[in-house]
């Protein structure tokens, strides 16, 4: 159950680290859904099957299970899927033969790179592991945690950072922003992927206005459609085949507060919110881990000195 949250009536802005204090009090336990699905992949199954599971389950990571060891020695995710791509992709004549034939276990060298990279640059997800099994019980992601927040927002006082502005704030990215073109070949969105490290890239058309966004979910259709072998299609044309629904893409202005934005990104469910000015023309990107730096590592609402969007 969870415990209602005291505050201190002599502290200077009683409500400035609410959202701060109000995560300390609480467990990751709390966070885990009463009913949730967590797919775990054996290290002996093919790469292919893997990445085709991860799809038909709707999910974006997998805990790896390491038989012979009896534990758990990883997660898959689609960065995994991303990195493969990328490092053995020749041309579309020519067949990704590794990710056809080999099993994880083949590629647990790059899977615990990536890991290794995730962590040295702001990991997205964690387990959340039974203490007495060792069994995982959930992945804890962003989304998860602000939605968790959000649920008991509207019985705390509000801190007079909600009401400011993006641009008062500074919160997100605003300089050296990666995006991509309608015609931009897939080969090259997910080089960029690979070397920049973000989750997301908007697609902008020559005038500079947003038009769509391609994001690393996106590329997990590649292995949907079996289209994988020929990645030098358009972006335009690779996002025709989505499975999920699109609304569009996601915006907000630097004017709306943040109270705004978080009401916003977690009613549609998105990993992140592009900017745009009047004429939808591209100026930031603002993510969840944007989001949870200014509501609980930064209490007062202040500037963080380095994008978290990755």
């Amino acid at each position: 159950m969870l415990e209602k949250l005291e505050l201190d009536d002599d502290a200077a802005e009683p409500d400035s680290d609410i959202y701060m204090r109000f995560m300390k009090s609480h467990s990751c336990y709390d966070i885990v859904p009463t009913s949730s699905k967590l797919v775990v992949f054996d290290t002996g199954l093919q790469v292919k099957k893997a990445f085709f599971a991860l799809v038909a389950n709707g999910v974006r990571a997998a805990p790896l299970w390491d038989s012979e060891r009896q534990c758990f020695v990883g997660m898959l995710t689609i960065t995994d899927f991303i990195i493969i791509l990328h490092r053995y992709y020749k041309s579309p004549l020519v067949q990704i033969y590794e990710l056809e034939d080999h099993k994880l276990e083949t590629w647990r060298g790059i899977i615990f790179d990536a890991v290794y990279s995730l962590i040295k640059n702001k990991i997205h997800r964690l387990p959340v592991i039974d203490p007495v099994t060792g069994n995982p019980l959930y992945i804890l992601t962003h989304k998860r945690i602000l939605k968790f927040l959000q649920l008991f927002v509207r019985e705390m006082p509000k801190p007079a950072f909600m009401k400011q502005t993006l641009g008062e704030l500074g919160i997100g990215t605003y300089k050296n922003i990666a995006f991509i073109h309608p015609d931009t070949p897939i080969i090259k969105a997910l080089q960029i992927f690979v070397e920049r490290r973000v989750s997301a890239l908007p697609v902008v058309d020559v005038s500079g206005k947003v038009v769509d966004i391609y994001s690393k979910f996106d590329v997990i259709n590649l292995a949907a459609e079996k289209t994988y072998n020929n990645l030098d299609v358009t972006v335009t044309q690779a996002l025709r085949h989505r499975w999920q629904y699109f609304e569009g893409v996601m915006q907000c202005h630097k004017l709306d507060t943040l109270e705004t934005i978080v009401d916003r990104i977690v009613k549609a469910e998105v990993h992140r919110l592009v900017v745009v000015d009047d004429r939808s023309a591209i100026e930031g990107i603002i993510s969840l881990s944007d989001i949870l730096q200014a509501l609980v590592l930064s209490p007062a609402g202040g500037t963080s000195t380095e994008s978290m969007w990755r």
